[in-house]
């Protein structure tokens, strides 16, 4: 059970912070960001070709992801979704857009870094046996250390700074805000690409243990909008819940179920759609939106 609980904790901090980018996005500007497994992926690429091929500290690798996923964000933000959304009063032209947007990342991750699985080395060797309980290499701990500690820091964040008040209030009543004088333009630029951010930080973390390679993308995407469905769409700690309840649901079925075959995730879906079902808001989302 310790094991369990241990790698219940590990996939769900890695969960959240790729849920916590996704549900953002959603809360500022209502669209469904079908391409934020494909930031993910190129989050991970950059860690890979700056800390695997170029001998970049982790550390500054992991900047650099972070940094290529805000730019990229903000770009696609500014360029694409800002005049969509000005444009057009259809809600389908932004989850077009987005289908859209996923398909051309495929295409130059195909293009630039290839279809071949990458790897790097890793960060921390060694690893932590209690008593053979417990078994967990030090580099997954040190990166569930990190990603929890990313999880603390964007809370702050949005809790405390001036941006993160702003953020807040442009997700609760985007007119209100603008009436305020928040400047909603610039604003959904930076939630945009703060939420791209995070899906580079958490590709850049998991390189070291997972590899990165051009066919996750779809399958994270879908783990994304699992969880937000779980804690509630646009509800930040709904998304944390949602991704560690997922993480624990995932480490209990490969613990006790694995022996009959890829029966998991199957016990997942069926359980989210009853759960949906019963409670479409999710855990932590209000009846009205």
């Amino acid at each position: 059970m310790e094991q369990v609980m241990a790698n219940g904790v590990y996939l769900g901090s890695q969960y959240a912070m790729i849920a916590l980018g996704l549900t953002l996005i959603f809360a500022l500007m209502n669209v469904l960001n079908f391409a934020h497994g494909q930031m993910y992926v190129i989050g991970g690429f950059v860690t890979y070709t700056f800390y695997g091929q170029w001998g970049v500290p982790f550390v500054l690798a992991l900047f650099m992801s972070c940094m290529t996923l805000a730019i990229i964000g903000a770009l696609i933000e500014r360029y694409l979704f800002a005049p969509v959304i000005k444009g057009s009063a259809r809600e389908e032209s932004t989850m077009l857009l987005a289908a859209g947007i996923a398909f051309l990342l495929d295409a130059l991750i195909l293009l630039i870094f290839g279809e071949k699985q990458r790897g790097v080395p890793k960060i921390v060797d060694g690893v932590f046996n209690w008593d053979f309980r417990l078994i967990m290499p030090y580099d997954r701990i040190l990166i569930c250390v990190l990603a929890i500690l990313s999880i603390v820091a964007f809370i702050a964040l949005m809790q405390y700074s001036k941006t993160g008040r702003a953020l807040r209030a442009l997700a609760q009543d985007r007119t209100a805000a603008q009436l305020m004088g928040v400047n909603v333009d610039r604003y959904s630029m930076i939630g945009f690409a703060l939420g791209a951010m995070l899906a580079g930080l958490v590709g850049g973390l998991l390189v070291t243990i997972t590899g990165v390679n051009l066919g996750m993308g779809g399958p994270t995407s879908i783990k994304a909008f699992m969880m937000v469905m779980i804690g509630g769409a646009g509800v930040i700690s709904g998304a944390i819940w949602g991704g560690f309840i997922l993480g624990f649901m995932e480490a209990f079925g490969l613990a006790y179920l694995s022996q009959y075959g890829d029966i998991t995730y199957l016990l997942i879906f069926v359980s989210l759609m009853i759960f949906l079902a019963i409670r479409p808001q999710g855990l932590m989302g209000k009846p009205w939106g």
